[in-house]
């Protein structure tokens, strides 16, 4: 913590999460680092989100934050224009308006061990922790036990319902929830987890022999392609409830290097709103 009563520059903050979240780590196509704010700026107050998107910058301006800590780029593509016109264009004018720095950390925080999906492990106590896919030899982030994704042991076996109950209880709450592929009475010891879109994580997992993996954004045919195949068990939650558990890190770390004030949003930024069982489904048993 510091040891000074002058609160930290914005440049003393972002040095200090580059320092945790290199920006060397991000793959090629991110845009990470410091998007806007006047690095002389104090921050007394720092505001995390996953989202940047009007009401979560909403909130933090309500919030009196001094700097917004995102896991999502709001200009992860090229623009020609900010004007405010746009909502991704209002949200930069209102927040130099309002003195407000944005810093984004995202494939880099996805990739840092401490990061993304060792929060979202911690959820599941799971222990014994290994990359899914460890950064490779030569890169920017090899080694140190970095990469994306998770694997680790539960504390207890469980059958893979008994886990899909459990990781909706354990995550963040969305209308989403959790739902589940796979033999509902298969028992789960091992557990491979990756923040955000996991995907392209399915014949790693495989590989690596788990029994289940939880992730989001998985689509339907390689989904049931992969079950069909054998793979492991799959647990699939909202994007945004799999990244949230992070901020929560970060926020520690930087109330316990800089004394700062933090505010996480709870905000629910998951795009699916409403959600409805099929009737037919209320006193169905699950399919084998």
């Amino acid at each position: 913590m510091s040891t000074t009563a002058s609160p930290p520059s914005v440049a003393d903050v972002v040095t200090e999460l580059d320092r945790r979240y290199p920006p060397a780590w991000a793959e090629e196509w991110d845009r990470v680092g410091l998007v806007l704010g006047e690095p002389t700026d104090p921050v007394r107050r720092v505001y995390g989100t996953v989202d940047v998107v009007p009401e979560t910058v909403a909130e933090a301006l309500a919030a009196g934050a001094d700097l917004i800590v995102a896991h999502h780029p709001l200009l992860l593509r090229g623009v020609s224009s900010v004007a405010p016109t746009t909502w991704k264009g209002r949200i930069v004018h209102d927040l130099i308006r309002a003195g407000v720095a944005l810093y984004v950390a995202h494939t880099n925080a996805d990739t840092a061990a401490p990061g993304v999906s060792d929060a979202l492990a911690a959820r599941f106590g799971l222990t014994g922790l290994r990359p899914l896919a460890p950064s490779a030899p030569g890169s920017p982030a090899a080694g140190g036990g970095r990469g994306i994704g998770r694997i680790g042991e539960l504390p207890a076996p469980m059958t893979l319902a008994e886990l899909t109950r459990h990781a909706a209880a354990a995550l963040p709450a969305t209308v989403w929830g959790v739902r589940a592929g796979g033999d509902p009475g298969r028992i789960v010891r091992t557990l491979a987890v990756s923040g955000g879109s996991g995907e392209g994580f399915l014949a790693t997992a495989t590989a690596a022999g788990v029994d289940a993996f939880l992730s989001s954004d998985l689509r339907h045919h390689p989904s049931g392609e992969h079950l069909a195949a054998g793979g492991p068990a799959l647990l699939e939650a909202a994007h945004w409830a799999t990244e949230r558990p992070w901020l929560d890190d970060v926020a520690a770390h930087l109330r316990a290097d800089f004394g700062v004030e933090t505010v996480v949003s709870d905000l629910d930024t998951d795009p699916w709103t409403v959600h409805a069982a099929a009737p037919a489904m209320d006193d169905k048993e699950p399919r084998p």
